[in-house]
């Protein structure tokens, strides 16, 4: 499933942001690969921040990754720099963007 999530900076985050994506922990990615997760992108505009991701199911993916240390600590640095977080309580699964139109990949 594909799902598509926004969240955004606090002002003057910018550098600083894409700094720490820069350096995501391997653990981390390991642990969102582990979770489902086939990939993972986000795109920055001004202050906004676009997320699609690839998974099995969103919602076992949060449920995997809500209390794990790596995470907790990486969402912990990541709070620094949002005004909007990435919800990985339960209720996030419901935060996905709905989807307007779609141009599939021809078979």
């Amino acid at each position: 499933m594909r799902i598509a999530l926004h969240t955004r900076l606090k002002p003057g985050a910018e550098a600083a942001y894409e700094q720490a994506h820069r350096e995501v922990p391997e653990e981390l990615t390991d642990a969102i690969r582990a979770a489902g997760a086939r990939d993972w992108t986000i795109w920055r505009s001004g202050l906004d921040l676009f997320h699609v991701l690839d998974c099995d199911d969103y919602a076992d993916l949060l449920a995997a990754l809500e209390d794990l240390p790596v995470n907790t600590a990486w969402q912990a640095r990541m709070a620094g720099y949002l005004d909007v977080v990435h919800d990985y309580s339960a209720s996030g699964a419901a935060a996905g963007l709905p989807a307007v139109w779609h141009l599939p990949h021809p078979e």
